[in-house]
């Protein structure tokens, strides 16, 4: 009863109530207050975030991840990062069943209704390393903003404005009264679309990489972005070039045009005929290329022929005048008895030297072999001693031992001397016909302690004394 007394007595003092609900009412509005900020005695997962700008974020803003609340921004203010540029510093305080936040995530300031109210969206990554509390999320994980709805209305300026309603009332008047024409060409639209599908479907086919076009031109722009004044300047230019040629388009660059389908009509009759004489002329002109390089180095000597060619071409006339006769006598001779059988006997003659002339001509033609001979005997008749020349008298001991040259041998000289060995070559080759090409005679090389007989070994080159300094070169 007691109990029941004291309770009842404090619910009756009316001093007593007024206090406690009035400190209940604090309590409720503060909490109320402090709601959008954390409620008190909650541990969070606070942490710092890096944005390029914060687009009028606010403190008290949420955060969301997935859309579902899960923190609020403590604060925004702004700063500036190492490389100089400005950003806005978040803090952000999370619940604490958001952490660890992988490093990998992204954030992104979004709009939370029509009258400019913004909140923070993180969107979670995949890494198993996760922010510890404290941490500051980079910039680089900062994502563009996606456009406002007061921004894509402040698009449409004064200038925006005019420009629409005057395009629209060229559209209007470009469409007033033409119906019937705009329904036919609705009506050819839909065939050009029904056979249009097979190319379409031939160019979103993987195998056309049409994908890759686009890309390709995405490149190509990069390209050429940082020469865009040059284009500019280009287009200026190509602007005065046309409007010259809008000067001369009537009469004279449309009768051009007009009289073009039939100069193609005959370019394509003539074209096949000219193909063989281009065909040719390109294999004329390839045989003619050498000469043309060599005409480069032999042009002096040209240049002299012409100078010496012209007293020549002077005197011709007289030259000419002599042929006549000289004809004249020739006939007569062909006429007298005997010149055809005198012929006859002379190309028999040529025929019976030809086999022995081509065997014995290289032997000069190449080797100089008779002037060689001829020389040698002027030099024995000429050159000796105090006894006698070279041809009249020469003596000299031969070697000994068996078969050597100083009497009858049953064999050739084989030693046991080194110089009682014979070197014999009784036919050198001397570039004939069915022979390597060498001046053998002359030319061997010394084996000593070896009998050489016949035809060295090797080849024996073709130079020999007495040739032209310019065979000697070209032949080594």
């Amino acid at each position: 009863m007691r109990n029941r007394s004291g309770i009842s007595g404090v619910a009756s003092s009316p001093i007593l109530v007024g206090a406690v609900t009035v400190l209940v009412i604090i309590i409720a509005v503060f909490l109320a207050y402090n709601a959008n900020n954390g409620l008190p005695f909650v541990s969070t997962y606070n942490l710092n975030a890096e944005v390029p700008n914060a687009d009028a974020l606010v403190k008290g803003n949420e955060v969301r991840i997935g859309g579902v609340r899960v923190g609020i921004v403590k604060s925004v203010v702004p700063e500036q990062l190492p490389n100089g540029k400005l950003a806005a510093k978040l803090s952000l305080s999370l619940d604490k069943n958001a952490e660890p936040l992988p490093v990998d995530s992204t954030m992104m300031i979004r709009p939370k209704s029509a009258l400019g109210l913004k909140y923070l969206q993180i969107t979670p990554g995949n890494s198993s390393k996760g922010f510890a509390a404290g941490d500051t999320i980079p910039t680089s994980a900062a994502r563009p903003e996606p456009v406002d709805i007061d921004q894509f209305f402040d698009m449409f300026d004064e200038k925006t404005r005019l420009a629409i309603r005057r395009n629209q009332a060229g559209f209007g008047n470009a469409l007033a009264g033409r119906g019937p024409q705009i329904n036919g060409a609705i009506g050819a639209l839909r065939q050009l679309v029904e056979h249009s599908q097979p190319v379409l479907g031939d160019i979103v086919a993987p195998s056309t990489n049409f994908g890759g076009f686009w890309r390709a031109l995405e490149n190509l722009n990069a390209t050429v972005a940082p020469v865009a004044e040059e284009n500019a300047s280009l287009f200026v230019a190509l602007d005065r070039t046309f409007a010259a040629f809008a000067r001369v388009s009537r009469p004279y660059i449309q009768e051009t045009i007009v009289k073009g389908p039939s100069t193609l009509d005959a370019a394509n009759a003539d074209l096949p005929v000219l193909r063989p004489f281009l065909d040719e002329s390109k294999r004329f002109f390839t045989a003619l290329k050498p000469g043309a390089s060599a005409l480069a180095e032999t042009a002096p000597t040209i240049a002299a022929a012409l100078h010496a060619g012209v007293p020549v071409l002077n005197a011709s006339p007289v030259f000419n005048a002599q042929i006549v006769p000289t004809a004249d006598a020739l006939l007569a001779f062909q006429a007298s008895p005997g010149v055809f059988n005198g012929l006859n006997l002379l190309i028999d003659t040529n025929n019976i030297l030809k086999p022995a002339v081509e065997f014995i001509a290289p032997a000069q033609t190449t080797c100089n072999y008779l002037t060689l001979a001829v020389s040698n005997v002027a030099s024995a008749s000429s050159e000796g001693n105090g006894s006698a020349t070279w041809l009249n008298f020469i003596s000299f001991a031969a070697p000994s031992g068996p078969n050597n040259l100083s009497s009858p041998a049953s064999a050739p000289a084989n030693g046991p001397e080194s110089e009682n060995h014979l070197h014999f070559n009784p036919y050198p080759n001397t570039a004939a016909p069915g022979q390597t090409k060498e001046c053998e005679a002359g030319n061997e090389p010394y084996k000593a302690s070896q009998t050489v007989i016949g035809n060295a070994a090797g080849n024996q080159g073709t130079t020999t004394a007495g040739q032209p300094k310019a065979q000697q070169e070209g032949e080594g």
